[in-house]
């Protein structure tokens, strides 16, 4: 397809997820980080990392876009006694018919919402990993497809606490984004009083459905990605593993490990998205920029060094992005 024929399909799809972001904001103020990353992870079909303190409306903010979206939802609040069956099911007995039978669990939905991910014990982290990667489930000796399409949105505190279990670097790896969720402005806090004074609830309307859905990915994955930014993506990957050679000896010390190829394919995928937000057919540098630190920030392990300088990932990817040569 030509990018200007691109242009007038996305300039036709485009109404449809802006539709969807004004209907969120009946319910959520500001926070636009956070509702266009879960939008983009919704288009892109990548599952969404939401890092947060409690009261910063992580949770109402899903719940708040599978109802405009008219996608099925299901919440899992994970405990460290939280088991996994809880989340995918087990095999019941059936005394009439003397058979066991498969029960299906919550995670057999659209969008699943993973409360506090860090609390759950490993065999739960490893069930849930399944799911993520394969977009499947195992039941007893049978394996079931999972319902496209299917999302996971998670959600953990910054703050560690007691009976947290940190997440493994290869379930990390399955999440496109990682969305840091700060506190609102004062004037947005301002709205979010104002609003409580009166007692109606905003109802949220479905504005898309699954087949739009589907429809706007297989649109997205044609934009148009010229051969010099697919180059930029490759560089800026390049220079988190191995940043001496890209002329970045200073963070040698800082980074343990870098990018991974699967950092490469969700920075296209997401710049990508990006792209199809801002009503463009085409890739440009700017949309790789604007969505790098949400797809590499949690891919970067950091050195015992840099953390002891209190150095973040977000400050090493803002350096690669300052040094690789823009085209």
């Amino acid at each position: 397809m030509q990018v200007d024929q691109l242009n007038n399909e996305i300039q036709k799809e485009n109404p449809f997820v802006k539709s969807v972001l004004q209907e969120v904001s009946k319910v959520i103020v500001g926070q636009q980080e956070m509702v266009e990353s879960i939008i983009m992870g919704l288009l892109t079909g990548g599952h969404v990392l939401l890092e947060g303190l409690p009261g910063l409306a992580k949770t109402l903010t899903i719940s708040t876009v599978s109802k405009a979206t008219s996608l099925g939802f299901q919440r899992i609040q994970f405990t460290p006694d939280l088991l996994p069956s809880d989340l995918i099911g087990t095999m019941i007995f059936n005394m009439k018919t003397n058979e066991f039978t498969a029960k299906k669990g919550p995670i057999f939905t659209n969008i699943v919402l993973a409360d506090e991910i860090n609390r759950a014990p490993a065999k739960v982290q490893s069930a849930l990993l399944e799911a993520m990667a394969e977009r499947q489930v195992t039941i007893g000796d049978t394996t079931y497809p999972l319902e496209s399409p299917f999302l996971v949105m998670a959600t953990q505190n910054p703050i560690e606490q007691e009976g947290t279990y940190p997440l493994p670097e290869a379930q990390m790896d399955r999440f496109m984004f990682k969305t840091v969720v700060k506190y609102p402005k004062k004037s947005d806090e301002m709205k979010i009083l104002e609003g409580l004074s009166t007692d109606t609830v905003p109802s949220i309307q479905p504005m898309m459905g699954k087949e739009d859905i589907l429809r706007i990915r297989k649109l997205i994955n044609q934009i148009y990605i010229d051969s010099k930014v697919k180059n930029y993506i490759v560089e800026i990957i390049f220079a988190s593993r191995e940043p001496a050679e890209m002329g970045l000896r200073k963070l040698s010390n800082l980074i343990q490990v870098g990018g991974s190829p699967r950092a490469t394919i969700s920075l296209a995928k997401a710049s990508r998205a990006h792209a199809f937000l801002k009503g463009r057919g085409y890739v440009t540098a700017d949309d790789v920029k604007a969505i790098c630190n949400l797809v590499m920030r949690h891919r970067i392990i950091l050195s015992y060094e840099a953390e002891a300088e209190s150095i973040t990932t977000d400050q090493v990817i803002n350096e690669i992005l300052n040094h690789v040569e823009v085209p």
